[in-house]
């Protein structure tokens, strides 16, 4: 423990690193119903599966939802490759709308299906697909929500019960083969991807998108960008002209702005938990959909804008917005290294604190790599994508910090004496807390995960 962490705790007036931490994190779970639980130290050793797709600890068992190459039940073609995020929107009789990106890039194997009414751009073989789950996550229908975007990677789901899928690219009309430009985010309908559309967002921004996050109660947009080169990415809010209008109603516009921390020009100078800046400024983005330079690249004026390497996931929790950086790495141009930072922002207060960091001698150890996609855990804590080398796996951290092994990739796309295995993307739960839903990126695999989850 660092000088300065124990000058924050001495402040703070805790007595040791856990309980400190355990308030820290239980901010994450501030009006949830995740905070009504008490932490727990994980559900014992993984049990290797005979058939070679997903270890899980004793007690829970998986199905497999859907796979890359088989046929969707729509008919309309191959269920496309490369699944990442993913969202579990609740539907009438109790089903559920399991609505998927694909991060397919122009050159993917599978692209996902051109559909009339669907496409927004007939070159691109990115998008969505949507699952409908009855009972026991008995798979209905499986259709194409959305076709023609490029690199899918995130995004977030509405309060009024739709998905918002991210395209993680700056490509334009000509790049690639693509035929329109791309790098906007697009509105899905679950139940009925027709009333949706594929419409861009245009003034939610042009940029490389990852995540988003929608204040239930403002209705402001917060957004991620995921750039791992420097300059590396800016944090967002989308301040729309009709707030918490319901499906289209982002099309009406609004204005785009960037974070800036005064005195903080890169977040990953910040290596302490608990942090906090007051003041917090947002800018008015100069031009939204980069017509000619990459808004992270745009003047900002004298007093500039600020930066972090990797910003991924972000969602919403009590009365604030949370935001991950997954790594900072200070050989590719970071103020500073890390393993995952995990920020806070309070726009009642306008004040940023850095929350959890990830890695060697601070809050967490993962035992893999930098944490990619997050998401609350309906018993308490947090349930963390690992996207790194060698075995890749879900690990689920209390509320006391504690990391424990959820889940690991057995599907070897290796060979024996050279073993690699895809990322976990898209982890989810359903509206009950009963299933946590997750992606296998490559072989593309849709998990459902039950057993007996502590509320």
């Amino acid at each position: 423990m660092s000088a300065t962490r124990r000058q924050i705790l001495a402040r703070s007036g805790a007595v040791g690193a856990g309980i400190a931490f355990t308030g820290a994190l239980s901010e994450l779970f501030a009006g949830t119903a995740a905070a009504q639980s008490v932490g727990h130290t994980g559900y014992g050793p993984l049990v290797p599966d005979p058939n070679g797709l997903l270890d899980l600890p004793e007690g829970f068992r998986y199905q497999v939802l859907s796979r890359e190459g088989d046929q969707l039940r729509s008919g309309e073609g191959q269920v496309p490759s490369n699944h990442d995020g993913m969202t579990a929107l609740p539907g009438r009789h109790g089903r559920v709308h399991l609505v998927r990106n694909h991060e397919n890039r122009h050159n993917g194997r599978i692209g996902v299906p051109t559909i009339a009414g669907l496409t927004y751009d007939p070159a691109a073989k990115g998008g969505c697909t949507s699952l409908t789950l009855g009972g026991r996550n008995k798979v209905l229908s499986e259709r194409v929500a959305i076709a023609g975007t490029a690199v899918n990677c995130a995004g977030g789901p509405t309060p009024w019960g739709t998905w918002l899928t991210c395209e993680e690219t700056e490509d334009k009309a000509g790049t690639n083969g693509y035929t329109k430009d791309h790098g906007f985010i697009f509105e899905v309908d679950g139940a009925d991807p027709r009333r949706s559309g594929a419409v861009p967002l245009t003034a939610m921004g042009r940029f490389q998108h990852e995540a988003i996050a929608v204040d239930p109660k403002r209705g402001i947009v917060y957004e991620t960008e995921d750039a791992f080169l420097k300059p590396f990415g800016l944090f967002y809010r989308f301040l729309p002209n009709k707030p918490l209008g319901g499906l289209g109603s982002l099309r009406a516009g609004g204005r785009l702005q960037a974070m800036r921390v005064p005195g903080v020009p890169d977040l990953s100078s910040i290596q302490e938990t608990g942090a906090c800046f007051e003041g917090v400024e947002w800018v008015d983005v100069p031009d939204p959909l980069a017509a000619q330079t990459p808004i992270r690249l745009q003047d900002f004026g004298p007093k500039g804008i600020t930066h972090a390497q990797k910003l991924e996931g972000c969602y919403w929790g009590g009365k604030c917005v949370y935001f991950v950086s997954s790594f900072a790495h200070s050989a590719e141009g970071s103020a500073a290294d890390h393993f995952g930072q995990i920020w806070r922002y309070d726009p009642s207060s306008r004040r940023l604190t850095l929350v959890i960091v990830f890695g060697p001698d601070t809050d967490i150890q993962l035992p893999g790599e930098s944490p990619d996609n997050i998401c609350l855990a309906p018993g308490g804590g947090l349930m963390v994508c690992e996207d790194g080398n060698g075995a890749q796996h879900v690990y689920g951290v209390t509320r006391r910090g504690e990391v424990y092994a959820m889940a690991r990739n057995a599907q070897n796309i290796g060979t024996p004496e050279a073993p690699e295995w895809g990322e976990f993307a898209g982890v989810t739960f359903s509206p009950d807390g009963d299933t946590m839903y997750v992606n296998c990126y490559t072989p593309g695999t849709t998990f459902a995960v039950t057993g007996p989850w502590r509320g």
